[in-house]
């Protein structure tokens, strides 16, 4: 399995060796020891996801109040997705920035990102399906949204689908209303960097990191 970080600190892409025959195809898209390696703590499962999405669907950008968080462990079992991943620990030198990763049901790759981050993906094929880890189970009243088609945050989503096709985003009602990324720092719902980092330091001190 090979890693990269992201130009956002706290992420990173994860490619595994696929092993395939007339029979089909086989792989490993997670392995606790390239995991640990990179984010210099084990990876705490309180719960797995599984979204099923159409073409054009539009989902984040979301986040947890930290601490504790939720880290996720990002996968597309079938279908492309555009996944996103977006600086919004205050204080942070790389505040506001993205990064995306094409994960798809070709290369298989899979993307982590800590406490603290945002997270959203574009469905490039309808049925896209993405599963993925969470460090802590869903809990509405911390878990949080910036508008994934805020100016400010710029990011370059497709137009295009797999299949050449013109996509037309579709959001929840709930992302539609979602603030921008100005809105939500003023009213103070951003994660801090500081306590980010305090937050993540003690995962890696308890794993002897």
């Amino acid at each position: 399995m090979q890693t990269r970080e992201l130009s956002v600190p706290g992420a990173w892409e994860f490619t595994p060796r696929q092993f395939g025959d007339d029979r089909g195809t086989f792989l490993e898209w997670f392995k606790e020891a390239e995991f640990t390696g990179a984010a210099g703590h084990g990876l705490a499962l309180a719960q797995a996801n599984c979204s099923v999405s159409a073409a054009g669907v539009l989902r984040g950008v979301h986040y947890a109040d930290v601490p504790p968080g939720q880290a996720k462990y990002v996968f597309c079992a079938a279908g492309a997705v555009l996944d996103v991943v977006v600086d919004l620990r205050v204080g942070s030198p790389t505040f506001g920035r993205w990064d995306s990763v094409l994960l798809d049901d070709v290369d298989r790759r899979a993307v982590y990102l800590s406490e603290g981050l945002g997270h959203a993906f574009l469905s490039l094929a309808d049925g896209s399906t993405v599963v993925y880890l969470c460090s802590q189970g869903y809990a509405p009243e911390r878990e949080h949204g910036v508008h994934p088609l805020d100016p400010e945050l710029g990011i370059e989503w497709p137009r295009t689908g797999r299949d050449g096709r013109e996509l037309e985003f579709t959001l929840s009602g709930k992302d539609e209303q979602a603030p921008t990324l100005a809105q939500a720092r003023e009213a103070g719902a951003l994660p801090s960097h500081a306590d980010v980092e305090g937050f993540v330091a003690g995962l890696r001190a308890a794993a002897g990191r």
